[in-house]
């Protein structure tokens, strides 16, 4: 049992295949328009239509209602959706009543913060820093250890800041269910370097027999 694996801020069909092919548990698609990898309704359905059964096809939104997000469920084919700014616990109930896989982002150094867990009743919880412009991670390594008393009593995603070097360090700090990445397999913005990534895959998958041995409850949230 190691991490299971997201890798995020993808627009084209066959690096979305070729993630899974490689090892990756989800694959997510951002609907905020304000980010170099904002994905149409067009590509995200071929995404979909193309991943197996297997595989979570997560929708990343920040700040949308509930009858938007559904309108993109049902035009794009996503099974989990990824709340990523300020909403509201109703609004997450409403979503997992749909059946879906309810990610709710949560932050250290901002709003909603990790201490509002228990405001919210939602399948996972994405942790990172906060830090930077826009809503997601920005690139920026922080104290992964941070979440590590988190982790312990609640299924979470751990972002921020990894990639090929640093995902094995990260894993043992934290000890998260799952690991999401995105900028870290990149050569550019929503263009995913497919060594980047299997180098990224087999690292999380290769954590050290002493994290195995401490985390004996890993959650299976993909």
């Amino acid at each position: 049992m190691t991490p299971q694996i997201k890798i995020c801020g993808l627009t084209k069909t066959d690096e979305a295949l070729k993630c899974a092919e490689l090892g990756a548990n989800a694959i997510g698609m951002i609907f905020y328009d304000k980010s170099p990898r904002f994905i149409s309704d067009f590509q995200a359905r071929k995404i979909c239509d193309a991943l197996p059964d297997t595989i979570q096809k997560v929708g990343v939104f920040v700040n949308k209602s509930f009858e938007n997000i559904m309108k993109k469920v049902k035009a794009c084919g996503l099974t989990g959706i990824q709340l990523h700014g300020q909403e509201l616990p109703a609004l997450i109930d409403r979503l997992m009543a749909e059946n879906l896989l309810v990610i709710k982002a949560l932050f250290v150094e901002k709003k909603p913060n990790i201490s509002d867990v228990s405001s919210f009743r939602a399948s996972a919880y994405l942790v990172e820093c906060g830090k930077g412009k826009l809503p997601g991670g920005n690139a920026l390594v922080w104290n992964w250890s941070q979440t590590l008393d988190f982790g312990k009593k609640y299924p979470f995603i751990l972002a921020g800041g990894l990639d090929p070097n640093n995902v094995i360090q990260a894993i043992e700090e934290s000890m998260p269910d799952a690991v999401d990445v995105s900028s870290g397999v990149e050569n550019s913005p929503g263009q995913k370097d497919m060594k980047k990534v299997s180098v990224f895959i087999k690292a999380a998958h290769g954590v050290s027999r002493k994290y195995m041995l401490q985390k004996k409850n890993i959650r299976n949230i993909f």
